[in-house]
């Protein structure tokens, strides 16, 4: 598909949450729903799931050089990362819709992404038995990201200031829905669905390495030792933020003035933002509404 001249739109007031299927949502990512739900996945097809600002960009651009970056090196250099791995549930004005993009894909197999929660993922993909990677990261290192990356997107409601954000997060109230129900959602899904594989973010940035490895295991991919460094060196986070495909620089609505796409890419940033009594509050939070004993983060490595 032709990459869509995108460099004359203008959102002219950032979305409205409202609540759909039990969640918080803006309409782009509900207008086209009945597509996204009546959506058919494929057996090769690989879904990339992920709460917003946990990695997704990431795991994303790994993938896509596992399976086309030796093959295909020109789409490394011409094809921004969303054109590439389609946002499934995405409908933005004067782009194709993440299905359109999605069901258009030349490649086999397909990377597709999604923010969805595991209940509203499309049921084809179960039943089609498609590969799916999960990334979750740490709630508090999650809830900043996701901060900076409303204050910059003008296609994300108005966060307001950082204590304001951070209540609603902890409301559940940021699109998308609530972080804890997310995590965990998912992370009960790999009990009745091997084809699961989930990654988290901390695990990433300690031991990248070691993530591609069990990747390429999940995935039954063989790739040779010279082919996964050059993939490594490729997905650092200081290469990625340079790489006009992979930093959404070319996103007119996202205003780098106020903050890249791509921000740090740290573990414990958090420190430098929660104040104690900010920090306190978080931590009883957590204790009540993260039910899952064994889902277990890290706040710093």
């Amino acid at each position: 598909m032709e990459i869509p001249d995108i460099s004359s739109i203008e959102l002219h007031s950032r979305p409205k949450i409202f609540e759909f299927e039990g969640i918080s949502m803006i309409d782009f990512f509900t207008k086209n729903w009945e597509k996204v739900k009546n959506f058919q996945a494929r057996p090769d097809d690989i879904l990339i799931a992920t709460y917003p600002k946990a990695g997704t960009t990431w795991v994303s651009y790994i993938l896509d050089l596992l399976y086309f970056g030796k093959d295909d090196p020109e789409r490394q250099s011409t094809q921004p990362i969303y054109m590439r791995v389609p946002f499934l549930e995405s409908c933005f004005p004067g782009l194709p819709s993440g299905t359109e993009l999605a069901d258009n894909l030349p490649t086999s197999p397909r990377l597709i992404k999604t923010h969805l929660p595991v209940q509203l993922v499309p049921k084809s993909f179960w039943e089609q038995n498609s590969k799916v990677v999960y990334v979750a990261r740490n709630a508090k290192d999650n809830v900043v990201s996701y901060f900076h990356f409303d204050r910059m997107n003008h296609g994300q409601p108005e966060p307001g200031d950082w204590d304001t954000f951070l209540k609603a997060f902890l409301e559940g109230k940021r699109v998308f829905g609530p972080w804890f129900d997310h995590v965990s959602g998912w992370w009960e899904k790999k009990n009745t669905y091997p084809n699961l594989h989930y990654m988290f973010y901390e695990d990433m940035a300690k031991d990248i390495n070691g993530e591609v490895e069990r990747l390429c295991a999940f995935l039954k991919l063989s790739r040779s030792d010279e082919e996964k460094e050059k993939i490594i060196n490729g997905v650092q986070f200081d290469a990625m933020k340079q790489n006009k495909m992979t930093n959404y620089s070319t996103i007119p609505t996202m205003d780098f003035k106020i903050s890249p796409f791509m921000r740090k890419g740290k573990v414990g940033d958090w420190k430098n933002h929660f104040t104690v009594a900010q920090n306190e509050q978080f931590d009883e939070d957590y204790k009540q509404k993260m039910k899952n004993p064994t889902l277990n983060f890290q706040t710093e490595i």
